[in-house]
C-alpha cells in the first residue's frame, strides 16, 4: 500500500511525538538522524524507546551505517511499536540486506535516496528484501550532486525513482520535503508536480503540511466522476474497447480508472 505522507519529528523532542501522530500522517517518523545533534543522539534514542514502551507506534529513521550510532539505532527497531525502518543515505543493496537481517520479520523498510550513488543503484535498492517504498531526500541529493535548482533540474532523479519502483513492483515513491513552511501555494505546486511524475506521497516536516499532501494526492471530484463513468461503461460492454464521449476506452484506461476509484475509497 502506498503511504502518502511521512511526518518527521526530532527524536529528542518527545513532547512532540503525540502531536505528530495526532496530525494524521500515514506514517509518523521519529528521527534519530538529521534532526538530532550529535550530542543528543543517545538522549533521543532513549526518549523514543520510552515512548514506544509506553504504547506509542511510529516509524524510526536511524543514523547511517557509517556512523557510531548506527548499531544501537538498528537494535531499537526491534522495539514493539516500530512500524517502519527508514534508512538514510541508502546506496548499497548489500547494506540494506544486512539491516533487514537484523529486523523483526516483515518490518517494512523505506530507503531514503539522498546521493548520486544511491540514485545510480535505485533499482537494486528498490528490489532489496523488505523494501516497500523509496523516499527521495532531495535536499541532501542536491548537496551531493551540486544541483542548486529545483523543478526541472531534478526531473531525471525523480523519474528514475519512479521507474525503479515500478520495475521492482513496490509502492510509488515518496517525494522530498518542501522547506517553505509558510507557503501553501508552493506546497500545493510541489505535490501536484510529484503526483504528475508518478510519486505516491511526500515527506513532511510540519504537521500542517499533512492535510495538504493528502488532499493533493487524492483524486478530484471530476476525476472520480470520470473514472466511475469509464468503469460503468466498460462493465456494460462485452467489447475489448469501447467509445465514450468520443474517446477510445480500452483495458489500460479502464485499469487506470479502477486505480483512481481505489485511491478515492
Amino acid at each position: 500500500m502506498t503511504s502518502r505522507s511521512y511526518l518527521f519529528v526530532p527524536g529528542d523532542r518527545p513532547e512532540r511525538f503525540d502531536k505528530a501522530v495526532a496530525a494524521g500522517p500515514d506514517v509518523t517518523v521519529l528521527d534519530l538522524e538529521d534532526a538530532v545533534l550529535p550530542e543528543a543522539k543517545d538522549r533521543a534514542r532513549a526518549a523514543i524507546g520510552a515512548w514506544l514502551q509506553a504504547g506509542g507506534r511510529a516509524a524510526v529513521r536511524v543514523n547511517g551505517s557509517g556512523t557510531q550510532w548506527h548499531a544501537e539505532d538498528v537494535a531499537l527497531l526491534a522495539s514493539p511499536g516500530v512500524t517502519h525502518a527508514l534508512v538514510p543515505k541508502a546506496e548499497d543493496p548489500a547494506d540494506l540486506a544486512r539491516i533487514a537481517a537484523a529486523l523483526p520479520d516483515g518490518m517494512p523498510i523505506v530507503p531514503v535516496i539522498e546521493s548520486a550513488l544511491g540514485l545510480w543503484n535505485a533499482r537494486g535498492i528498490a528490489e532489496s528484501a523488505g523494501v516497500v517504498q523509496l523516499a527521495f531526500g532531495s535536499v541532501d541529493f542536491q548537496l551531493d550532486t551540486g544541483i542548486e535548482a529545483e523543478g526541472e533540474a531534478l526531473l531525471y532523479a525523480r523519474s528514475r525513482l519512479v521507474l525503479a519502483s515500478a520495475v521492482a513492483r513496490i509502492a510509488a515513491p515518496v517525494d522530498g520535503v518542501t522547506v517553505a513552511l509558510d507557503d501553501p501555494a508552493q506546497l500545493a505546486a510541489d505535490v501536484a508536480r510529484a503526483r504528475d511524475l508518478g510519486f505516491g506521497g511526500k515527506l513532511c516536516i510540519h504537521p500542517r503540511q499533512v492535510a495538504a499532501v493528502h488532499e493533493g494526492f487524492a483524486p478530484s471530484p471530476e476525476e472520480i466522476r470520470r473514472a466511475e463513468q469509464i468503469v460503468q461503461a466498460a462493465g456494460a460492454s462485452a467489447a475489448g474497447a469501447i467509445r465514450l464521449d468520443g474517446k477510445l476506452i480500452d483495458r489500460p484506461v479502464v485499469e487506470r480508472a479502477q486505480r483512481t476509484l481505489a485511491r478515492a475509497g
